[in-house]
């Protein structure tokens, strides 16, 4: 219905939030158990959107950006006792933690044509960035009486500028202050 007028499609996986689940064409394929037959099924998922995007010569209009609001839930215990809460890489911890593992997720993004193929951004960005990009791609405003925490990535995504506007990232659990990244502008 949109393909000739801009649109915005917010997709919130549940595959990796407990209790996991992945269907029958998924599950006992993953190395990484439950979780990782999750997170098969949902790559596959986001696939199927991909395809239909190429297929209404879609690709070169859409920013697609797949990220995490948290990393896997590492304590998560089935009633049978395996550990099956998923894997977080090298870091430590995991979701409600504020080691790495629970607040450093990685950010995909795919947008043909205005964002390179294949670059790599080691810089720290926040889910909080993601309002103040789509307002700015949507050439609205953001809301003026209030403070927006979140920055516009696209300068970032194209190279224009090589660092982040975040020297402070400040992760709360409810309204409690539990971890600051601070990432000084002279290191």
């Amino acid at each position: 219905r949109n393909t000739d007028a801009p649109f915005l499609l917010v997709l919130s996986y549940l595959h990796v939030h407990t209790a996991l689940y992945a269907s029958e064409n998924f599950r006992g394929k993953s190395k990484h158990g439950l979780y990782g037959d999750a997170v098969e099924e949902m790559d596959w998922s986001v696939g199927q959107i991909v395809d239909v995007l190429e297929k209404y010569n879609l690709s070169n209009k859409t920013l697609v950006y797949f990220t995490s609001d948290q990393g896997a839930h590492i304590e998560e215990i089935s009633s049978s006792g395996e550990v099956h809460g998923g894997y977080n890489g090298i870091y430590k911890g995991g979701k409600s933690m504020n080691w790495e593992g629970g607040i450093r997720v990685p950010g995909l993004l795919r947008w043909p044509g205005v964002i390179q193929a294949g670059a790599y951004i080691d810089e720290p960005t926040s889910n909080m960035d993601i309002f103040p990009t789509v307002v700015k791609l949507a050439e609205a405003q953001l809301p003026p009486d209030r403070i927006i925490d979140g920055h516009d990535l696209m300068p970032l995504l194209q190279g224009k500028v090589t660092r982040s506007k975040h020297e402070f990232l400040f992760h709360y659990c409810n309204a409690y202050l539990n971890a600051v990244r601070w990432h000084p502008g002279n290191s």
